[in-house]
């Protein structure tokens, strides 16, 4: 519901402008996860006060002490931030009242339906309506539907009797994290921005050019909204593609891996995509049907989007599948085997598991009757519903013990000719073993 306060005058505060130009300016970032904390790196890097607004205290004491919980955000730099006062990580939600621009980085699940849940950003914008004042910035950065500013936060905040674009400034820019990059971060990532006015515009764009190389601009809220779903529904259909291609080669008994890679030596018309377990992560799995649920308000149905989302969901399935003609023809069966599942993650060298396909397999595999074992060290312990699973030692014992080892996430710092090598058996969803010339008898890929 809108928050009525009443409005401080807007002379009594200095031009945003000025105090982002002279990095005077105080940054509030509401969420201190995978989004917010990188965010507030390069905005304190750059010289500016930034408080990280976050709910969990034991995170709050953490970050204060200079912890990072994010691995591309080392703790030595949050650290040296705090020590320069130039960060702090807070629960009060006054600090509001004295920031100068406030980006909102809180999550956007999905529903069971499959529904958009904007729950978080709705609580973030009713605390901040109470605090807002002449001369802020606000921008939105959690990825949303095409409407999402313009049409639930702007009311909530005029709520309070201050106009946007004429009292204070409002716009949306698209978070493009890709955790675990080790080219691309927060910094050199072209930063996409969308203003409810021409004033909102020139206000977030000057905001943004205080950290971020290369900003631009679009026309409006909704475009850059529109962006990153774009972005994302690209990779979601690819992605769809080219596992609906590994389902048909397995069915054609060719490569698929080969195909790609003969594919990709064309220098133009073809992109590389590669088949996996599914879907994860906090944007691919997720934002796609964003889009889909706001074009079924308009009585669209966007096709392509619902097929690759199918395809996508459907793959830890049929890797479990796999796995079973694979145990079947050494005259065994899923139930009672023992199988040891490399990597948990939902991609390499990162310990996010949000929306891993990784744990649907392991779910699979325990519905069956498979005594699973998983190796993961960036991830040391999962829950799957009830039961809670640690991480084993890759050791020889550990996969010569296993009936078939399944490799699920790629990460880097796992020997492959070591685990081919001490293997019976390798499923490999990867192709992690591409380069494994020694045993490939023992290895199956998707």
């Amino acid at each position: 519901m809108p928050v009525k306060s009443k409005p401080r005058p807007a002379k009594s505060r200095p031009g945003i402008l000025e105090k982002l130009r002279s990095r005077r300016a105080h940054v509030v970032i509401i969420g201190q996860g995978y989004v917010g904390l990188p965010l507030a790196r390069e905005v304190g890097e750059a010289g500016l006060k930034v408080t990280g607004y976050e709910i969990r205290k034991d995170l709050i004491k953490s970050l204060n002490a200079g912890v990072s919980h994010i691995p591309d955000v080392p703790s030595l730099a949050i650290a040296a931030l705090v020590k320069k006062g130039l960060y702090r990580a807070s629960s009060d939600s006054s600090v509001m009242a004295d920031a100068d621009v406030v980006c909102i980085c809180v999550p956007t699940p999905l529903s069971k339906t499959k529904d958009p849940d904007v729950s978080f950003i709705l609580s973030s914008v009713e605390t901040l309506a109470k605090h807002l004042h002449p001369q802020m910035l606000v921008v939105l950065e959690s990825t949303t539907y095409p409407g999402t500013t313009e049409e639930l936060i702007k009311p909530v905040l005029e709520g309070s009797g201050l106009k946007a674009g004429k009292d204070f400034y409002l716009a949306f820019s698209p978070e493009r994290v890709d955790p675990g990059n080790p080219v691309y971060g927060t910094r050199n990532t072209p930063r996409i921005v969308g203003g409810h006015s021409p004033a909102c515009m020139d206000v977030a764009r000057a905001f943004y050019e205080q950290f971020i190389d290369s900003v631009v601009a679009v026309s409006s809220t909704q475009c850059a909204e529109m962006v990153k779903l774009l972005e994302n529904t690209f990779r979601s259909v690819n992605i769809g593609l080219v596992n609906e291609v590994a389902l048909m080669c397995d069915r054609l008994k060719i490569d698929v891996w080969e195909v790609i890679d003969a594919a990709a030596t064309k220098p133009f018309g073809f992109m590389r995509f590669y088949p996996g377990p599914g879907l994860g992560g906090h944007c691919i799995p997720v934002d796609p049907h964003y889009l889909s649920w706001k074009l079924r308000s308009l009585n669209y149905y966007a096709r392509f989007i619902e097929l690759a989302g199918d395809i996508n969901t459907h793959m830890p399935e049929y890797v479990v599948e796999r796995i079973a003609r694979a145990l079947n023809a050494r005259q065994k069966a899923v139930s009672g085997t023992k199988v040891l599942v490399l990597g948990v993650a939902f991609k390499r060298d990162i310990d996010d598991i949000r929306e891993s396909p990784s744990l649907d397999v392991l779910r699979l595999l325990e519905r069956d009757g498979a005594q699973v074992k998983y190796h993961d060290s960036y991830v040391p312990q999962v829950s799957l519903d009830d039961m809670k699973m640690k991480s084993v030692p890759l050791t020889k014992a550990e996969l010569s013990r296993a009936d078939i080892v399944v490799i699920l996430t790629d990460h880097t710092n796992v020997d492959y000719n070591q685990v081919v090598a001490d293997a019976k058996l390798v499923f490999d969803a990867r192709n992690a073993t591409g380069k494994v010339r020694d045993g490939r008898q023992k290895i199956i890929k998707l």
